[in-house]
């Protein structure tokens, strides 16, 4: 049988009572907490006012980011940040002006202290040059904006497309995010009709519905493999039949 040991018990004497304080240095205490959790609340509205007084926080350096066909000095105008401006300023009307730049998608400002502005720039992306009549090749993107982009500055690798077809435009953007070796191949890409696309993969012309998907369009991909393994070349496949991939040889 177990034994219960028991410890000794004892009785803690009673503290001394402490007298109360004041009633005004109670209601003193309570202005200073009450000053104090102000005055913390209060920080982003004052703090930035105050320390933009300072010139240890002027803007001394812009760094910008991601900026890959656009040019800097176009955002630096965009920004009109000069030495005599603090980064305490409202960085949001920043973002905005650079944000106005046609090659700008996204813009964000943030400041790295004591005196630096991070410029975080997310360009539209190229997906085609697309022909139009009694202009040069124009560089578009996926929403059918056009990119002012010199080719003779950032050489582009790019599909032609003969036109602005915003099915066209959004299909090469969806295989440029999500498939970029599958894109790399496309050379050409056109509107073959109501209802059909055609693009051209280096020498193979791959003929699709108007509404074909990217998960869809690499259905190819299987079938280029099994050929090759037979060692069989296609110059056409066709992909306008429900689950089927129509290989045509020469």
């Amino acid at each position: 049988m177990a034994t219960a040991v028991l410890e000794p018990s004892y009785t803690l004497p009673k503290a001394p009572e402490v007298p109360p304080a004041p009633r005004w240095l109670r209601v003193v205490r309570r202005a200073l907490v009450a000053l104090a959790l102000g005055l913390v609340v209060a920080s982003p509205w004052w703090a930035p006012r105050l320390l933009s007084q300072l010139a240890f926080f002027h803007v001394r350096r812009v760094w910008i980011e991601g900026a890959r066909y656009t040019r800097t000095s176009e955002l630096l105008t965009l920004l009109a940040v000069d030495t005599l401006q603090s980064v305490w300023q409202d960085l949001e009307p920043l973002a905005r002006r650079a944000g106005s730049h046609p090659l700008a998608a996204n813009v964000v400002v943030e400041r790295k202290l004591p005196g630096t502005l991070l410029v975080r720039l997310v360009e539209r992306e190229p997906v085609a040059l697309v022909q139009q009549a009694g202009h040069p090749l124009l560089p578009m993107d996926a929403a059918g904006h056009q990119l002012p982009i010199d080719p003779a500055r950032v050489p582009l690798d790019l599909p032609v497309a003969t036109s602005a077809d915003s099915v066209l435009l959004h299909l090469l953007g969806g295989l440029k995010q999500t498939a970029p070796t599958l894109y790399a191949r496309v050379t050409q890409a056109h509107r073959a009709g109501p209802d059909e696309l055609r693009l051209v993969l280096e020498s193979l012309v791959v003929r699709t519905a108007g509404d074909v998907t990217v998960t869809r369009l690499k259905d190819i991909l299987p079938v280029e493999a099994d050929l090759a393994r037979n060692r069989l070349r296609a110059v056409e496949l066709d992909l306008r039949f429900r689950d089927q991939v129509i290989a045509r040889q020469p």
